[in-house]
C-alpha cells in the first residue's frame, strides 16, 4: 500500500508535532520518509516554521525543537584557538566533563558573525559530527579565522563550566 503524501499545512503540523515530542534530533531524511515528500520540501517547511517563530534549530544530528522551560542549564561562551587536527580533542575534553557544546561562532571579516549549531554532548555525537564533516569534505568555521572561535557551552552546574574552562586552559586551547 502506498503511503499518503501529506500536503502543506497538514504536513507542517505533523512536522511540528514530531519535533516537539522527540527527545533527540530528527534528520530531514527521516522527516521526509514519514511525510512522504522530498528532503527539499522538508527544508522549506522548516524554514516556514522558523519564520513563525517556532524554536527549531538545525544541528549536525538533525532538527531539534528547543523546549522552553524554567529548568534551563547554565551557559557560558568561551573563546578557543587551535588547528583543525585538535577539534576532536577539544570536543571530547568538553563532553567527557558533562558539557553540551551548543554551537561554534566566528567573526568573519566580510560576513560578520557566523554561528553554526553543533549540539554535541557525548563522544558518539562528536564522532557523528566529525564523520559528517569528513564525508562532506567540509571545512571547520575556525579555519576561516586562524583557528579562533567561540563556543556556547551548557552544563548542569557552573562548577562543570569552570572545570571545562580549566581543562581547555591546561590543553592550551582556551583563549583568555
Amino acid at each position: 500500500m502506498e503511503r499518503k503524501k501529506l500536503l502543506g499545512e497538514e504536513r507542517r503540523t505533523k512536522l511540528l508535532h514530531l519535533l516537539q515530542t522527540s527527545t533527540e534530533p530528527v534528520t530531514g531524511s527521516e522527516l521526509s520518509q514519514i511525510t512522504n515528500v522530498s528532503r527539499q520540501v522538508i527544508v522549506g517547511d522548516i524554514t516556514l516554521l522558523k519564520a513563525r517563530k517556532e524554536p527549531i534549530i538545525a544541528t549536525s544530528q538533525g532538527y531539534l525543537y528547543l523546549q522552553t522551560g524554567s529548568t534551563q542549564n547554565p551557559e557560558r561562551i568561551i573563546a578557543c584557538q587551535h588547528d583543525p587536527s585538535r577539534t576532536q580533542e577539544e570536543l571530547y575534553l568538553l563532553v567527557d566533563i558533562g558539557i553540551t557544546v551548543k554551537d561554534v561562532k566566528i567573526e568573519h571579516p566580510v560576513y560578520g558573525d557566523l554561528t553554526a549549531s553543533i549540539m554535541v554532548s557525548s563522544r558518539k555525537e562528536v564522532q557523528q559530527f566529525l564523520s559528517r564533516v569528513t564525508a562532506t569534505n567540509a571545512s571547520f568555521l575556525s579555519e576561516l579565522t586562524s583557528g579562533i572561535h567561540l563556543h556556547t557551552l551548557s552544563a548542569t552546574s557552573e562548577e562543570l563550566l569552570d572545570e571545562a574552562e580549566c581543562a581547555l586552559r591546561d590543553a592550551g586551547i582556551l583563549v583568555d
